[in-house]
């Protein structure tokens, strides 16, 4: 047992306009996901179910053809395999949680980001 505290993790930069942190259990992952205005997550699918957290800000979800705006406050729960995609419409704090975990996450083999 391990008492996580997110001001104390470190940010991964993921690109110039999207940072993350991640904790992870056994079968599942959270992670505080920063993404500045207009920064864009590209159409992308994974086995796990995902649900997203607005804790501050707002996204633009494309989810299976479906368009949907997130503001604070608000949650979206996304199946596994369907594929979506995410704008930034401002400053924008989420909680992601993920299960099964993401090891293309953790293995930084998420390519659809486009690493720079």
């Amino acid at each position: 047992m391990k008492i996580h505290t997110w001001k104390e993790m470190p940010w991964e930069q993921v690109t110039h306009d999207i940072s993350r942190r991640i904790i992870t259990g056994v079968n599942e992952m959270v992670s505080q996901v920063y993404l500045k205005k207009d920064a864009l997550v590209p159409e992308h699918s994974h086995i796990s179910e995902q649900i997203s957290y607005i804790v501050e800000g707002t996204l633009k979800f494309w989810v299976g053809g479906e368009e949907l705006i997130l503001r604070a406050g608000q949650l979206l729960v996304i199946p596994p395999n369907v594929p979506h995609k995410a704008l930034a419409l401002e400053d924008t704090l989420d909680i992601d949680i993920f299960s099964p975990i993401r090891q293309d996450w953790l293995e930084h083999t998420d390519t659809y980001f486009q690493r720079r």
